[in-house]
């Protein structure tokens, strides 16, 4: 059941009383955003969190929604961003560069219980591409560098279709493109700007609704696509959710008041929660860095950092 805004800030005082206990003062609080749709959406969704986190730590919070991942990976590393829920490859790469900057301690619950996505190969129904063998000599977009569904793992799983698929523009696709995020490129794709794309989804539930959860499903949910106009081309192996992680210079009781907060704000507002995860979720559950050894390998293998 829905709780309103003002019932969940109640319940959530008594965490600001003990927020600073340990004598380390915050001014404020500052969360990213990672890029993939226009800033004013990401902002609105983050709304109801900034809300809360100023209720539950008594300071002021600000919300930054960069153009682009690399803004919120400097923030974390720079300390002007706090916190931020980042994608597994950005992750990675904050903790190639600096392995003490940000502690993983969420990740996100799928409806079956299950902690992953997969990265997903689309085009328009009316292209005629059906799967990979139709893209040869056509335009193929990636998100951003720094995403995990947007790039990094379809680089590395996209040249295993078959013999002769490289990712290198001009010798299996006509061009490969970055469009700059999520939301670009499903644009991009549904306008014909470019042939098929790659974007993120839990690949649960309805295609006709985007999935349950993932930027097919904001997508749908902002009226910007119709499913039914689009098809899956590809769909990569399952892929660990990104973490939300906190700077491990914070305070332990801000850190620690956090992660309650993240951690129950889908029993305490189901459409706060929703609007955070990207869709349909069962909230999230504790994480640890043992999840994304992988990803910091493939990722180091790949990018180098």
């Amino acid at each position: 059941m829905k709780k309103t805004l003002a019932l969940a800030l109640a319940a959530s005082t008594a965490l600001s009383s003990a927020a600073l206990a340990d004598g380390h003062a915050i001014t404020e609080f500052r969360i990213g955003i990672l890029g993939g749709e226009n800033a004013q959406d990401r902002l609105n969704a983050y709304s109801c969190l900034q809300d809360y986190t100023s209720e539950a730590l008594g300071v002021e919070t600000k919300l930054f929604a960069p153009a682009d991942y690399n803004g919120v990976i400097q923030g974390l590393l720079g300390g002007s961003i706090d916190m931020a829920w980042l994608g597994a490859s950005a992750y990675a790469a904050t903790f190639l560069q600096d392995e003490d900057a940000v502690e993983p301690v969420l990740i996100k619950v799928n409806l079956d219980g299950s902690v992953g996505y997969h990265s997903i190969g689309f085009a328009r129904v009316d292209s005629g591409i059906t799967s990979l063998d139709d893209m040869e000599g056509k335009v193929f977009g990636f998100g951003d560098p720094n995403s995990t569904s947007g790039y990094l793992i379809p680089s590395i799983e996209i040249p295993q279709y078959k013999d002769g698929v490289t990712m290198d523009s001009g010798e299996y696709f006509g061009e490969v493109k970055f469009t700059g995020g999520h939301e670009q490129t499903i644009v991009a794709v549904n306008n014909g700007d470019i042939d098929a794309g790659v974007t993120w989804a839990d690949g649960q539930g309805n295609w006709e609704d985007g999935y349950n959860s993932g930027a097919l499903r904001k997508a749908v949910d902002a009226g910007l696509i119709d499913m039914n106009e689009l098809q899956q081309i590809w769909k990569s192996k399952v892929i660990p959710e990104g973490p939300i992680v906190l700077r491990k210079a914070l305070p332990e009781d801000v850190r620690a008041t956090m992660t309650e907060l993240m951690d129950t704000l889908h029993e305490r507002d189901e459409d706060c929660a929703y609007a955070v995860a990207a869709g349909e979720t069962l909230g999230f559950q504790p994480v640890t860095h043992d999840t994304y050894v992988s990803i910091v390998e493939a990722r180091k293998a790949k990018i180098g950092g």
